[in-house]
């Protein structure tokens, strides 16, 4: 398969600790690492590494940073002709502090991937691709914001199927003025945070009626070690989780979920068999320190299958 993704690329400033310090205190960290991340290029990192060719449209600045933030998108053969470099904006970056159990807190710097130059899209790229992959965090605003919604609006003049991922940092930052953005996807996969947020809900079932309402037909709800929730007109069913011994690091597992049930779609599976894709593939990315430290391949889902850890 053939997929354009639209999204941030960071370079991801991982401190490893205990806790957080208290206003004035200092705390020492037991490593710091630089990683590469952002959620659309690891969803596209992911999606290569399965072995489909990957475009990935965002920018990056021009310091030392933007080599770290491609590291893994080069080494999984994703296709950077559609990559702009920004000569006035750092390459974008998130501050991760990682605790023991893989839970994580971040702060994110805005940088060059907000401003995707829209005018360097033009709907001809999208002349042989299957599916158009968005992260949310490109439809809060900037120039990425007009870039993503020309995209979405020339795959669905193709009718080539749409995925949005929604992001939790994008929905604090828009809130539920990002939904009407969102009503190009074919798909929309988020984490239950993110479902409450966009949608008001005080729970799970409210916020997918609303999201039905709006004109969403397909919800795909991420809800952590409870495993995923796929809702359609049809249906709407638990996928349970897949297990791994050990949570190292949650970072990226999201978007591993996203590139698993992508792929999993994609290659013609019933939605709920896609979910169980997803979740092996979000549950193996928890196993690695870094967003993209461990790529799912083609024989991670055989061994799933077969029921081989």
């Amino acid at each position: 398969m053939r997929f354009f993704v639209v999204g941030d690329v960071s370079v991801d400033l991982i401190y490893l600790v205990d806790r957080l310090p208290e206003p004035g205190e200092e705390v020492s960290a037991k490593r710091m690492l630089y990683r590469p991340g952002g959620a659309a290029a690891t969803v596209a990192a992911q999606l290569a590494s399965l072995g489909h060719t990957v475009f990935l449209a965002s920018r990056v600045g021009s310091g030392p940073l933007s080599a770290i933030a491609l590291e893994g998108l080069k080494a999984a053969g994703v296709d950077l002709r559609y990559l702009q470099e920004d000569p006035e904006h750092p390459t974008t970056n998130v501050l991760v502090f990682l605790f023991p159990g893989g839970e994580r807190s971040m702060v994110a710097s805005v940088g060059a991937s907000r401003y995707l130059d829209a005018a360097a899209f033009k709907p001809r790229m999208l002349d042989t691709i299957d599916a158009v992959i968005v992260s949310a965090y490109a439809l809060v605003g900037g120039p990425q914001r007009e870039y993503a919604t020309k995209a979405m609006a020339a795959a669905k003049k193709r009718e080539i199927p749409v995925f949005i991922d929604l992001g939790t940092g994008a929905v604090r930052q828009a809130g539920p003025e990002l939904l009407p953005r969102l009503l190009p996807a074919d798909y929309l996969l988020m984490n239950q945070g993110e479902l409450l947020g966009l949608t008001g809900a005080d729970s799970i079932s409210e916020g997918l009626a609303a999201l039905r309402q709006a004109g969403i037909a397909r919800s795909i709800v991420k809800v952590g070690p409870l495993g995923a929730i796929v809702a359609t007109p049809e249906e709407e069913a638990l996928v349970e989780p897949y297990e791994v011994e050990e949570v190292v690091d949650t970072t990226g597992a999201g978007d591993a979920f996203t590139a698993g049930f992508v792929h999993g779609v994609m290659e013609g599976l019933p939605l709920l068999e896609a979910a169980r894709l997803g979740n092996v593939a979000g549950a193996l990315a928890t196993t690695a320190v870094g967003a993209q430290g461990r790529l799912v391949t083609p024989e991670d889902f055989k061994a799933a299958r077969s029921g081989v850890a």
